[in-house]
């Protein structure tokens, strides 16, 4: 027995020793293999302003639908949209896009670069580059279009040109609304309208 116990008693005292030396071993080959590291190299850096983002309150990408009183369903859709750090009702737009799908089927298309909110009095202002589109063939350029939320209104305090049906137009003032036995846009132009007349070409 006491032969054993010695053998046990030297393994566990060499394994003491050896045991540790392994490790160091491993531990050396592991640095030994490892790539060099380069300590003056720079870590890339995003340019995002984080602080300017941790700032700023706003949605990217949102969409937003509705009805309107008529019945007409109403989307909007922008790249960014955030507060107005000024007043709260009132919500900033950029890259703002709205369709209107009238009752009787027809669809009214509104694209602008910036759109401004009022979510207390149920407007908006659609501004830069305004495009009016619909499925009755008008395509209206302005520079501001001022629209309402509870119904199917919308109107330019300014200038438009465009095209339709009847052919090259032109106007002091637009104000689309909707046409309560049909239901498709209805478009009218007013403050010294000028429209040259396109004939329709025949077929033959």
């Amino acid at each position: 027995m006491r032969r054993g116990d010695n053998f046990h008693t030297r393994l566990v005292n060499w394994a003491k020793i050896i045991l540790p030396l392994i490790a160091l071993g491993l531990l050396s080959t592991v640095f030994l293999l490892s790539q060099k590291v380069d300590l003056d190299h720079t870590l890339p850096v995003s340019d995002v302003d984080l602080a300017q983002r941790a700032h700023d309150q706003g949605v990217t990408n949102p969409s937003f639908a509705g009805v309107a009183s008529g019945g007409e369903e109403v989307t909007f859709r922008a790249s960014t949209v955030r507060p107005d750090p000024s007043d709260r009702d009132i919500l900033l737009a950029d890259d703002a896009q709205a369709r209107m799908r009238l009752n009787g089927g027809g669809i009214v298309d509104i694209f602008a670069r910036n759109g401004r909110t009022d979510q207390a009095k149920m407007t908006a202002r659609l501004d830069g580059d305004v495009q009016v589109v619909t499925t009755t063939g008008y395509d209206i350029r302005t520079q501001s279009i001022n629209a309402r939320f509870n119904t199917l209104y919308a109107e330019s305090p300014g200038a438009v040109t465009g095209t339709g049906p009847p052919g090259d137009l032109s106007a002091g003032r637009m104000v689309l609304t909707s046409d309560p036995e049909t239901g498709n846009a209805n478009l009218r132009f007013t403050d010294g309208v000028k429209l040259i007349y396109m004939p329709a070409k025949s077929k033959d």
